[in-house]
């Protein structure tokens, strides 16, 4: 059984990456749609894809590569928020990643949206993942 599945989500991509996967799939949930549907949003992956099943239904992603180097579109994963210590910010304390070239995966009352998202509409929240 997986205690965080918002850190299990990082990890398969990031593990995906790393064995230069091009699909990897991922158990859904309503939260994982949406960090799913940002990182398409931003340009950290190809294509998704939600496909459901009797159970909780499966994410399917594409991942994006360099076309000369190979290397992957997302260089870092970083889980911040955990279970067993959580972090929540003010609009104006979420960090900025990598000075504006990442992004921070923010859960506020409004859903859940990116750093500059959060910024634009003054709501802060558990402050999920960097990524860049």
């Amino acid at each position: 059984m997986v205690t965080d599945p918002i850190a299990d989500f990082l990890t398969r991509v990031r593990n995906a990456q790393m064995a230069r996967h091009r699909i990897v799939e991922i158990p859904a949930s309503k939260v994982k749609k949406r960090i799913t549907e940002i990182l398409y949003d931003k340009g950290y992956i190809l294509k998704y894809k939600f496909e459901e099943d009797n159970k909780q239904g499966i994410i399917k992603i594409a991942l994006k590569y360099d076309a000369a180097t190979k290397e992957p579109a997302i260089r870092s994963l970083e889980r911040v928020s955990r279970p067993g210590l959580r972090q929540y910010a003010k609009p104006s304390e979420i960090r900025r990643v990598q000075s504006g070239l990442g992004i921070a995966i923010v859960s506020t009352s409004k859903g859940v949206m990116t750093d500059k998202e959060a910024r634009t509409q003054n709501v802060g929240g558990e402050v999920m993942c960097y990524i860049y």
